[in-house]
């Protein structure tokens, strides 16, 4: 199935086509492949280069919008108006085509795109996902996985869980929340990833990726959309409320 994936949670404005193939016998996991991607580092440029970059993907790759088959859309946590051009997007897209539109947190597909670099790792891995969250903060989140396991398709179980005996592969065991790096507790983080202009704040080894990818994405929804699961309403994680505040009638009155 081709899987059209875009995420606007961050300055990198993402587009891509994914192919998205249920597992191979004797593999759990779906094989995913990005056929395409686009990526604009931009913070002030949402609306103006992500719908091109969508239209771009779909000519190189010479597939055309009505090969795609499901719809993924980082859901953040993000700044509200460049969040919102992703998320409306992808629903004008979902529904043009007649496909359902999955959203994912984008601090869960940038910790699925960690997997490659964990594979091997002889021990459990507890990772912190940090973005930048504007007014000095970031949007943060705690992952951990056993050893050779992955991130992708985070559940979030409570804390009491993830360090007891029920405690599995894959799961979101904190977050997501906003705060300042000052007063981020990493907890038992092994590693980090994320905004690299704010990893540096925590001693922590950084792995090199900062942004969701389409193939991230697509990982934490792979399950829901091979199964033909119902989607969720797109609801997007703002955390906070929006820098620009609408003037009240008796504001604009005075």
């Amino acid at each position: 199935m081709l899987v059209l994936a875009v995420d606007t949670a961050t300055p990198a404005v993402t587009a891509g086509l994914v192919e998205l193939e249920p597992a191979d016998a004797g593999s759990t996991a779906p094989r995913i492949t990005t056929i395409t991607s686009k990526v604009t580092v931009d913070a002030r440029a949402h609306n103006e280069v992500l719908t091109p970059q969508i239209l771009a993907c779909l000519a190189e790759s010479g597939r055309s919008r009505a090969d795609i088959g499901a719809v993924v859309a980082g859901i953040g946590p993000g700044p509200f108006t460049g969040l919102r051009v992703g998320m409306a997007t992808a629903a004008a897209f979902g529904d043009a085509l007649g496909v359902s539109v999955y959203g994912v947190c984008s601090l869960d597909a940038i910790a699925a795109d960690t997997e490659s670099y964990l594979k091997n790792h002889a021990d459990p891995v507890e990772l912190l996902v940090v973005t930048d969250a504007r007014r000095r903060e970031v949007y943060w989140a705690r992952y951990r996985a056993l050893p050779d396991a992955a991130f992708a398709e985070p559940s979030v179980v409570t804390q009491a869980a993830a360090s007891g005996p029920e405690a599995h592969a894959g799961g979101r065991i904190e977050g997501p929340e906003v705060c300042k790096p000052a007063d981020l507790d990493p907890g038992a983080a092994t590693v980090i990833a994320g905004s690299a202009s704010h990893v540096d704040y925590f001693d922590l080894p950084v792995l090199p990726v900062e942004t969701p990818s389409p193939a991230g994405l697509v990982r934490c929804a792979a399950s829901a959309i091979l199964s033909g699961a119902t989607p969720e309403p797109l609801v997007p994680l703002y955390l906070r409320r929006p820098d620009a505040v609408e003037r009240s009638y008796a504001q604009v009155g005075r």
